[in-house]
């Protein structure tokens, strides 16, 4: 059984990492690209988000496509309106400044100019590591388990 200060290292990374991972589904849902991009590696970042938006070998590819689908706005409304849900982490420390992760996300997603509604459940697979004293994603992968897409009817009204 190791020491009480190793135990206490242990569980401080872990709760910065969960802390990490849901700063990262508010700064989507908050529409927050700079927060969003806070959270990766300053450079290098291996990003997976399956076939709808592709690979990155940065983040600052994914924060450009996401800003430029999250951020659509009309009549000074936004188009498009995400909700993540980040739940289950399982995460492992590998070394004093690397971890790995496995999430399961539950994401919806209005998008009021084609009047559909998309409901999909998600696995991520994560690397972190600590830069400039900070725990960060190094590596983010997501796997599509379902998805479902239904159009919203005349009735529906959607308030922002």
């Amino acid at each position: 059984m190791s020491n009480i200060e190793d135990r206490l290292t242990r569980l401080e990374a872990l709760e910065e990492i969960k802390m990490l991972k849901h700063r990262y589904f508010r700064a989507c849902d908050a529409k927050d690209p700079e927060a969003m991009r806070a959270c990766f590696v300053a450079k290098g970042a291996d990003i997976y988000y399956g076939p709808a938006l592709g690979s990155f070998d940065d983040a600052d590819g994914l924060v450009d496509i996401y800003s430029r689908i999250a951020l659509q706005r009309v009549d000074d409304r936004y188009i498009i309106l995400d909700m993540h849900h980040g739940m289950h982490p399982s995460i492992s420390i590998t070394g004093p400044d690397s971890a790995t992760g496995a999430w399961t996300l539950r994401f919806r997603q209005v998008d009021l100019r084609a009047r559909t509604e998309r409901v999909t459940a998600l696995d991520y697979d994560d690397d972190y590591v600590i830069e400039n004293g900070e725990w960060k994603i190094s590596r983010c992968h997501v796997k599509v388990l379902w998805s479902i897409e239904r159009t919203l009817t005349d009735d529906v009204k959607v308030v922002q």
